[in-house]
């Protein structure tokens, strides 16, 4: 992708009262601007009509100008909220460069290599690829196969490797120490199986992500050119990493999240994103961000909004403190849970950013940590493009403000146009397995009695009607009187289960609502959830210290947040290409992204290796 550009200013001009919108290149050369400050409610006026606030703003004369109908308000220093004066809602502003430059760091990826050509920078050639044969000749071949082409114009020679592994010592070793790593062998006991040095071990993870994000962008540049689906039911949902600290002077944890999508039907992940760049230099970051004023600028106009800086540390543990003050006692139902976790959102300075830095927490050494909800925003527009192919989009999100904000806010076209809908989720997770077997037991027993008492209808007529009775027993939830109800056919793995339409605008007939609200589930995420825990030592549940409140410590885990980063994008395509189910199929063959199972060599790409003639 091509660079960014500077947030755009006027010489001379006062302050811009709303973050400006910011224009982006994307992976296939199409342009789109971006802009997420607007009103976040789909059934207001202002839902996708971006604030403005002219000078007059307030005068009876601007009344019907488009995204006039917005104030300023404020929440805690310096965190500016647009007031929405049509319908009374809140969102805080946010940078759209910063959303912009996030969306640049995910979908990078997914940019066609460079094809080789002359490395004479004075050359006339140069930048020109191998295959042009007007700038280029054949010249035989390297030693380890790869051809040799001589410039035309300065007669320099070079080689265009034909395979990812011509240049290692130890590529026969590349298959086991993949399979010891996705099936959670701790690094150390890998060396010893291997036979190699941590060091090789660390050098083989950064091959890994490199060839493996380069099979999967081949394959998922499908999406980017219109692959057509009729529906997709997407499940969102987040989970938590610790890297453990690296010195024992400093025995505080960096903790992470990361957002992860995962299709209904075939299981597919399209991302599981890390708030971590590892690409920036903090001392770097740093002084840019002093140069350009932003530790005395409001969060969504600074040039570096998205990350998080060292002087917002202190700020930002007193409001934690706060918040952790005034969080809801432990829910006795699901019904509370819901609205323990509405009222707990409602005392966040901002209602999108769920992160908590405690005095047990810091931030990373070596590294950027990314401003949570920017992340979710990014996600959610790379999400956008790759379902460029789609007639309809079907959300299923866990209950979270800034995951529900950045949702309406990429797709606010699709959902306008009646493309796309969102839901909540919300599962009761903290059941034992006896209490499961009982609900899912007890849910059986009602579906059979609506069976016999229903002998014309079919199983699935019967579940909607189940479902049209929950509908009628709604109830209003939470500060913004969401409609919640609960799912009449649960299964074993979400035996208790809430659900809220988002985008109700009561244009669909109750048996099209229904069964949207019956296919509700976030089992697809969740499940590729579990699998991180289980297959990567690295990201398995850490545990508690008992001498440190707080502090926590693996043995096995992370020391660095850009191994995370790595390894749950390697393991995203393990999963998505090499693992299959039941079915025998793996989710890419059953979204049809791929016609059969993928071996190691494939993803490695040794298949690709041509021997010298």
């Amino acid at each position: 992708m091509s660079g960014l550009p500077d947030a755009p200013e006027t010489p001379g001009a006062a302050p811009a009262k709303v973050p400006p919108a910011v224009e982006v290149t994307l992976p296939d050369g199409r342009r789109r601007l971006v802009q997420v400050n607007f009103c976040k409610n789909p059934r207001c006026e202002n839902f996708g009509v971006s604030a403005v606030l002219p000078r007059y703003a307030r005068r009876a004369k601007a009344a019907g100008a488009a995204g006039s109908a917005y104030t300023i308000a404020a929440r805690g220093k310096d965190l500016p909220l647009l007031h929405c004066r049509l319908c009374g809602e809140m969102p805080p502003m946010k940078s759209n460069l910063g959303i912009v430059e996030e969306l640049v760091r995910l979908s990078r990826y997914l940019a066609k290599p460079l094809e080789g050509g002359c490395r004479n920078t004075t050359c006339s050639n140069y930048g020109r690829p191998a295959s042009d044969s007007l700038a280029y000749q054949r010249f035989g071949w390297t030693d380890r196969g790869s051809p040799r082409f001589r410039c035309r114009s300065c007669k320099k020679t070079f080689s265009v490797p034909v395979s990812p592994i011509l240049r290692q010592r130890v590529p026969h070793k590349n298959r086991i120490i993949l399979k010891l790593l996705m099936n959670k062998s701790p690094l150390s006991r890998i060396c010893e199986v291997a036979d190699v040095s941590m060091q090789t071990v660390y050098d083989k993870l950064d091959f890994f992500f490199r060839q493996l994000t380069t099979f999967a962008a081949e394959h998922e540049r499908a999406l980017l050119d219109g692959f057509a689906r009729d529906r997709v039911y997407v499940a969102v949902d987040r989970q938590e990493y610790i890297v453990n600290w690296s010195r024992r002077q400093d025995k505080r944890n960096v903790v992470l999240q990361a957002l992860g999508s995962a299709e209904l039907e075939t299981g597919y992940v399209f991302g599981m994103h890390l708030n971590f760049d590892g690409s920036l230099d903090p001392a770097t970051v740093g002084a840019e961000a002093a140069t350009a004023g932003d530790f005395s600028a409001a969060p969504p106009f600074r040039r570096h909004a998205r990350l998080w800086l060292d002087p917002d540390y202190a700020a930002a543990q007193a409001e934690s403190l706060k918040r952790m003050s005034k969080r809801s006692p432990p829910a006795q139902s699901l019904a509370d849970d819901i609205e323990a976790t509405y009222d707990n959102a409602d005392v966040r300075p901002d209602i999108e950013s769920a992160e908590l830095m405690t005095s047990a927490r810091q931030f990373p050494s070596a590294g950027m940590q990314v401003r949570n909800e920017y992340t979710l925003y990014a996600h959610f527009f790379l999400l956008r493009e790759l379902f460029r192919g789609v007639e309809k989009v079907r959300f299923y999100l866990d209950q979270e403000p800034g995951i529900r904000a950045a949702c309406l806010a990429a797709f606010e076209d699709e959902i306008r146009e009646r493309r796309c809908d969102a839901f909540y989720v919300r599962i009761a997770k903290e059941l034992t397995v006896d209490e499961k077997r009982r609900l899912v037991r007890e849910s059986q027993e009602r579906f059979n009695e609506a069976v016999d008492a229903n002998p014309d209808m079919s199983l699935n007529e019967v579940a909607v009607l189940l479902m049209q009775e929950e509908m009628d027993r709604a109830a209003s939830i939470g500060k913004w009187k969401d409609r919640w109800l609960a799912h009449p056919v649960p299964n074993s793995s979400e035996a208790q289960k809430a659900l809220c339409y988002l985008t109700d605008f009561d244009d669909y007939d109750r048996d099209h609502v229904a069964n949207l609200y019956l296919k509700g589930s976030l089992h697809a995420v969740d499940r590729f959830f579990m699998q991180v825990r289980r297959r990567l030592s690295f990201l398995e549940r850490p545990i508690g210290t008992a001498s440190k409140a707080g502090r926590t410590w693996y043995g096995y885990a992370a020391y660095r947040p850009v191994h995370i980063e790595k390894i749950l994008a390697v393991f995203r395509v393990y999963y998505n290409y090499a693992l299959k189910g039941a079915d025998g199929k793996t989710p890419a063959m059953r979204l049809g992204l791929a016609t059969h199972v993928v071996k190691l060599d494939e993803l490695l790409g040794v298949h690709e290796a041509r021997k010298s003639p």
